[in-house]
C-alpha cells in the first residue's frame, strides 16, 4: 500500500485530499498545525493524525520518524500547508512579508529537505509542492502571498534540476479559485496585519471585506486537487507540473502570449 504524508489538513483542501486519498485506498498521514484538531479529523474517521507546525524543524522530524518507525518508506510528500497575507505591499510591514514566508516557503523547504534524504536512501518518491496559479501571474494586493509563491516555483524548478539522474519528483500544483476559507483567512490576516484606515488603499480594502462571496470565476471544489493529487500517487513518472482550474489555463496562457504591459492590464480587471 502507498503512503502520503500531507501537511496542513485541518480544512479546505488538505482535509479534502486526505479523505478522498483514503476513501481510493491510500494510506494517509493527515497532519495539522494545531492540537485541538487531530480529535476532528479522528472522529472523521482518518487513523493517522498527527500535530506538525511546519515552522518546527523538530516537529517534522518527529513526524518523518513516525512514518518511517511504521511503514519504512515515504511514498509522496504532500507540502500542502500555506496561507494568504492580502494588503499592499506598502502596507505589508517586513516582519509580516516575514511571517508570510515563515510557512509557505521556509516551513515547505524544510520539509523538502528532510524528506529528500529519505527519498535517497530507499531510491524513489515524490513531492508534491503547493504553489498557486500566483505562483505564475501576480495579482493587485496580494503581494505577500504572489512572492511567496512564486519562491516556491524557483525552489521546485532548481530542485528538479538537482534530482535529474534520481527516481525522486518534485512536482508543483498551480492551483486556481477552490472553494475554501482561503479568501476569508486572507481577508482577517488583512485586519490583523494592515492599518486600513490609514492606508491609500482604504476603498479597495473595505470593499473587499464587505464582499461576502467566496466564489469567483472558474472556481472548482477541492476535490479537483485530491484526483490531481491521487493520479501523481499513482503514476510511475509524473508530471513535473500540474495546472488545476480553467482559470490556471487561462492565465498562464496570457501569461506566454500576452506583453508585460497588455498582461497587467488584464489582471488590473482581476
Amino acid at each position: 500500500m502507498q503512503n502520503i504524508v500531507i501537511t496542513g489538513c485541518s480544512t479546505g483542501i488538505g482535509l479534502a485530499t486526505a479523505k478522498y486519498l483514503q476513501e481510493q485506498g491510500i494510506k494517509v498521514y493527515a497532519t495539522v498545525k494545531q492540537e485541538k484538531d487531530i480529535a476532528p479529523l479522528k472522529e472523521m474517521g482518518f487513523n493517522k493524525v498527527m500535530k506538525l507546525d511546519v515552522c518546527n524543524s523538530d516537529e517534522i522530524t518527529h513526524v518523518i520518524n513516525t512514518v518511517m518507525a511504521e511503514d519504512n518508506k515515504i511514498d509522496v510528500w504532500f507540502n500542502n500547508a500555506g496561507f494568504g497575507q492580502a494588503g499592499a505591499l506598502e502596507d505589508i510591514t517586513t516582519q509580516t512579508l516575514r511571517e508570510q514566508f515563515e510557512t509557505n516557503v521556509f516551513g515547505l523547504h524544510e520539509c523538502t529537505r528532510q524528506i529528500i534524504p529519505i527519498m535517497r536512501k530507499q531510491g524513489y518518491g515524490k513531492i508534491i509542492q503547493h504553489s498557486s496559479v500566483l505562483g505564475i501571474i501576480s495579482l493587485f494586493g496580494r503581494g505577500a502571498y504572489n512572492a511567496s509563491k512564486y519562491a516556491i516555483e524557483g525552489l521546485t524548478d532548481t530542485l528538479r534540476l538537482e534530482l535529474k539522474d534520481t527516481n525522486i519528483y518534485p512536482i508543483l500544483l498551480n492551483t486556481g479559485p477552490i472553494t475554501s476559507s482561503f479568501r476569508k483567512n486572507a481577508m482577517q490576516k488583512l485586519k490583523d496585519n494592515v492599518e486600513i484606515d490609514a492606508s491609500i488603499f482604504k476603498a479597495y480594502y473595505k470593499k473587499n471585506l464587505a464582499t461576502k462571496k467566496s466564489k469567483v470565476p472558474f472556481n472548482e471544489e477541492a476535490i479537483s486537487v485530491a484526483k490531481i493529487v491521487h493520479k501523481i500517487v499513482l503514476s510511475k513518472k509524473p508530471q513535473p507540473r500540474y495546472y488545476i482550474t480553467k482559470a490556471t489555463y487561462l492565465l498562464g496562457y496570457l501569461k506566454r502570449i500576452l506583453s508585460t504591459s497588455l498582461l497587467d492590464k488584464v489582471l488590473n480587471k482581476i
